[in-house]
This record gives structure tokens, C-alpha cells and sequence, in this order.
């Protein structure tokens, strides 16, 4: 009991280090960029944005922070942390460390959504929406294939191969798309959005996918000690007095709208819902009630200390998929080279 004590304690220490880290590293975010802005004048902007008070400081600077590093780097912080939040709550539901985001088709079927409403000419929003409601029907297809085929003791590994069909079968349209686009202005537009980026992004972008992501968050703090409880296998779960398909339904559409939505205003990017939560777990344990907090703040910050990256160390700004595959397949690699411990 004292080791089990010690350990939770140790946990919550560093869950409170990476909250304070997170705070940090958003502050210093805001004096990063082209145009470097003090710290005095980041927090003066900040004060004069929530108070609507006139704080002296220069018109500019507060231009910069509200239109542009505000949003997007908010953003950030919320692509990076549901990104990994649905990562650990795939590999969790799934007992599989290789699981991550777009195991069931979501990033595939919103990158297809994105790329027909490019084509389509929709607006920015129109895009957006159009990506988010293809993201939630790839899933609903991989849904459907393995309830339609899948044997009772075999259902998550026919998911998984029904979530690889459907993934595959969305790629296979997007380059359709990509191949029938105009390809001196719908392709490029197409070929850069994949890639993964948040240039772009506006107030408009975080209120749209805020609350959705808010709420599912939730949902999966709420319940992640249930997640601990599968482990032990169906049998010893419902014994437990929990419905082992009504919890994998709700973490299902919870991760997938996470990102569904991430994907929508962000584009692909890849390997930090398969990264982070592996750090994680190296980090806080297996333990999903320390595990889902831990993987939410490290997935904002690495996602944050990369798009850092991106828009200060190169003259021009190289899209966040690119980089997080650059960083995190050799991250990966090492993670699994000094994993000691098992990761359940």
C-alpha cells in the first residue's frame, strides 16, 4: 500500500510539472515568430484581450497575438492533446500498443472530405465540416463491416481489419481526387492540406472545434478508470458490474470525434497518437488514471514545441505533418529500444 501511495504521489507531481510546463511553454510561444514580441507586451496583450481593458500596449503586438498567435497556438495545444488522448484511448480499448488515431479510418476518411470540398470549391468552413462528417462516417462504415462480419471472440481484431479496408478505400479516393484536381491550383492546395498545418488556422477554427473536443475530453477523463478494468479481459469486466460494449462504443466515438475534428481543421498529422502516449506510459505508468491526463499535457506540448519549431527555425514554415513524422519515427524507435516495462 505504501509503494502503491508513493507512486500515485509521485504521478500527481509530475502531472502538476507538466501543467506548470505547459504554461510556460504557451507563454513563451506567444513571444515566438518573425515579429518577437517581450514578455511584458504578451502579457499586457493577453490582459487588455480578457479584461477589454486598454493596457498601453502597442497596436501591433496586439494584432499579432489576437489574430494570429492566439488562435493557432491554442489550437495547437488542442490538436496536440486529443491527438494523444485518442491514441492511449485506442490502445487502450484495443490492448494493442500499435493502435493509434486513424486506426478505424477517421484521419482517411476526413482527409477524403477535405480534399472533395477543395475540389467542390466550399468555403473554409464547408471544408471543415465536410472533413468532420466524412471522418465520423469512415468510422460508422468500419462500425457497421464488423458487426456484419465479425464472430464474438473475434471483434476487435475484426474492427482493426475493417478500420485497415476502410482507411485504404478512402486513400484510394483521395487520389482519385488529387488525380482529376486542377493541378495548378486544387492540387497543390490539396497536397499541402495533407500535409498537415496550422498557418492558417482563425478564431473562427478554435470555436468550431473547441466544444467537441471539450466535451469528449471529459468523457474520457471520466471514465478512464474503466479502461484499467479491461485489461483483465470481458469476462472479469462484466463481472465488475461494467458493459464492456457500451464502454468500447462511447470510447469509440469519443476518440473519433476527437479526431475527426483535429483533422478537419489541422490536416494529417501523423504519429503523435502513437508516440506520445508511448512516452507517457514510460513516464506515469500503464494506470489510465494517470496515463490519459499525463498523455493529454505531453501531446500539447510536444505538438506546441514542434509547431515552434516550424514557424521559427526555418525561413519557410515546413508543415507539421512533416515534422512530427521527422521527430517522432526516430522517437519511436528509441521508446521502443529502452522500453523496459510492459505496457499494460
Amino acid at each position: 500500500m505504501k509503494i502503491k501511495s508513493n507512486r500515485n504521489a509521485r504521478n500527481n507531481l509530475i502531472l502538476i510539472l507538466l501543467f506548470i510546463s505547459l504554461i510556460f511553454l504557451i507563454l513563451i510561444s506567444f513571444m515566438l515568430g518573425r515579429y518577437y514580441i517581450s514578455f511584458i507586451n504578451v502579457i499586457k496583450s493577453l490582459g487588455s484581450m480578457i479584461t477589454d481593458y486598454d493596457l498601453d500596449v502597442p497596436q501591433v503586438c496586439k494584432s499579432i497575438i489576437n489574430n494570429i498567435r492566439f488562435p493557432r497556438i491554442i489550437v495547437c495545444v488542442l490538436v496536440g492533446s486529443a491527438l494523444s488522448v485518442s491514441g492511449v484511448s485506442y490502445q487502450g480499448i484495443f490492448q494493442n500498443p500499435m493502435v493509434s488515431p486513424d486506426v478505424l479510418g477517421a484521419s482517411a476518411g476526413a482527409g477524403f472530405g477535405a480534399a472533395l470540398g477543395i475540389v467542390l470549391s466550399f468555403s473554409g468552413i464547408g471544408i471543415q465540416l465536410l472533413s468532420f462528417v466524412f471522418g465520423l462516417i469512415a468510422v460508422g462504415l468500419t462500425y457497421f463491416i464488423s458487426k456484419a462480419v465479425g464472430q464474438r471472440e473475434n471483434v476487435t481484431l475484426v474492427l482493426v481489419l475493417a478500420g485497415m479496408v476502410i482507411a485504404a478505400l478512402f486513400s484510394a479516393f483521395i487520389s482519385i481526387i488529387k488525380y482529376v484536381a486542377d493541378p495548378y491550383s486544387k492540387l497543390p492546395e490539396i497536397t499541402f492540406w495533407l500535409m498537415g498545418s496550422l498557418s492558417s488556422v482563425t478564431i473562427k477554427d478554435l470555436k468550431m472545434i473547441v466544444i467537441p473536443i471539450t466535451i469528449c475530453m471529459a468523457i474520457l477523463l471520466l471514465i478512464r478508470w474503466r479502461l484499467n478494468v479491461l485489461v483483465f479481459g470481458d469476462e472479469e469486466a462484466s463481472s465488475m458490474g461494467i458493459n464492456t460494449k457500451r464502454l468500447r462504443a462511447l470510447v469509440i466515438i469519443c476518440a473519433t470525434v476527437l479526431t475527426a475534428s483535429v483533422v478537419s481543421i489541422s490536416g494529417q498529422i501523423g504519429w503523435v497518437g502513437l508516440v506520445i502516449p508511448h512516452l507517457s506510459r514510460m513516464i506515469v505508468g500503464p494506470n489510465h488514471k494517470h496515463l490519459i491526463p499525463a498523455t493529454l499535457l505531453i501531446g500539447a506540448l510536444f505538438l506546441l514545441i514542434v509547431d515552434n519549431i516550424s514557424r521559427i527555425l526555418f525561413p519557410v514554415e515546413i508543415p507539421l505533418g512533416i515534422l512530427t513524422a521527422i521527430i517522432g519515427a526516430p522517437c519511436f524507435i528509441i521508446l521502443l529500444l529502452r522500453g523496459k516495462r510492459g505496457w499494460c
